[in-house]
C-alpha cells in the first residue's frame, strides 16, 4: 500500500522506509509482453447436463481430434471420424456425471495485444469471473463418468480446447467429477480409461496403476470357433426341435 500511496503522489508516513524485502513478480504489466500460456482465463465449470449444447459439444470433439472409439476411422491427415450426434446425446444423457469448461469467446483469439490483454485480466478476483457463465461463453472443456452409483464408476471423454491446454483446466474438470463420485455417490473405486499419452495426465489427477494388475479388455467383435462339444450340443438340440424325417 506504501507504494501505491507514492505512485499516486501521497508521501510516506514519517519514520516509515520502503519494504525492503525482495517482492514477487506482478502477473500483469502495462508494457511489454504479457504471457499467460500457464494461467487459465476466467472460466465457469458446470455439471449440470442442461448446460451442455450437443452441436457446441460435437465441434469440440473436432477441434480437439477425440474419439470415444477405441479403433476410429482415420483420415490421411490424422482426424478422426467425426462423432455420431445421436449416440453423443444418448451418451450424455446417461452419464451419471457430466462436467463443463466455459470462458469468454475473445480468450481464444489470436493476436491480442498487450494491452487488451491486461484490460480483459483486470477483473480477475471480481465482477469479471460472475460474468462467464454457459449462456455468454463457449465450450472449452468437457468430461464425464459412469457409474453404477453404488460401487464402481469411470471417467471418459476428458478434452479441453487446443488453445487452453496445459493451463489446469482438466484437471479442475477431472476434480469436479471425483468430487461429485466420492462425497455424493460414495463411490471410491473409481477408473479412467486413458491411452498412453493421457497416462501422465491422469497420474497427475491422483490416478496411478491398479493395485489388482487388472487389466481392461475390449470385446474385439472376432467370431469364437465353437468347440466340438459345443457343435455337439448345437446339434442335439437342432435334432429335438427338428427331427429327422422317417
Amino acid at each position: 500500500m506504501a507504494a501505491a500511496t507514492a505512485a499516486h503522489g501521497g508521501n510516506l508516513a514519517t519514520g516509515l522506509r520502503p519494504s525492503t524485502r525482495r517482492r514477487p513478480p506482478l502477473p500483469l504489466k502495462v508494457t511489454g509482453k504479457v504471457n499467460f500460456n500457464n494461467s487459465p482465463p476466467p472460466i465457469f465449470i458446470s455439471t449440470d447436463i442442461a448446460h451442455i449444447n450437443p452441436h457446441h459439444l460435437k465441434e469440440l470433439y473436432v477441434l480437439c481430434n477425440h474419439s470415444s472409439h477405441r479403433f476410429p476411422n482415420v483420415d490421411a491427415g490424422g482426424g478422426v471420424e467425426p462423432i455420431d450426434l445421436v449416440k453423443l446425446r444418448t451418451a450424455v444423457s446417461h452419464s451419471s456425471v457430466v462436467v463443463s469448461a466455459f470462458t469468454k469467446p475473445e480468450f481464444l483469439t489470436q493476436g491480442s495485444s498487450s494491452g487488451e490483454v491486461v484490460s480483459k485480466f483486470n477483473g480477475i478476483g471480481g465482477d469479471w469471473i460472475r460474468k462467464v457463465t454457459p449462456e455468454n461463453g463457449r465450450l472449452i472443456g468437457f468430461g464425464r463418468a459412469v457409474s453404477d452409483c453404488g460401487l464402481t464408476a469411470s471417467i471418459y471423454d476428458v478434452m479441453v480446447h487446443p488453445a487452453l491446454q496445459g493451463r489446469g483446466i482438466g484437471r479442475m474438470m477431472v476434480q469436479r467429477i471425483l468430487s461429485r463420485m466420492l462425497t455424493s455417490m460414495g463411490v471410491y473405486d473409481i477408473a479412467a480409461l486413458c491411452s498412453d499419452k493421457e497416462r501422465l495426465f491422469f497420474g497427475a489427477c491422483g490416478f496411478g496403476d491398479d493395485t489388482l494388475k487388472s487389466t481392461t479388455m475390449m470385446y474385439t467383435r472376432t467370431t469364437i470357433s465353437p468347440s466340438l462339444d459345443e457343435q455337439a450340443m448345437a446339434a442335439g438340440r437342432k435334432l429335438l426341435i427338428f427331427p429327422p424325417k422317417r
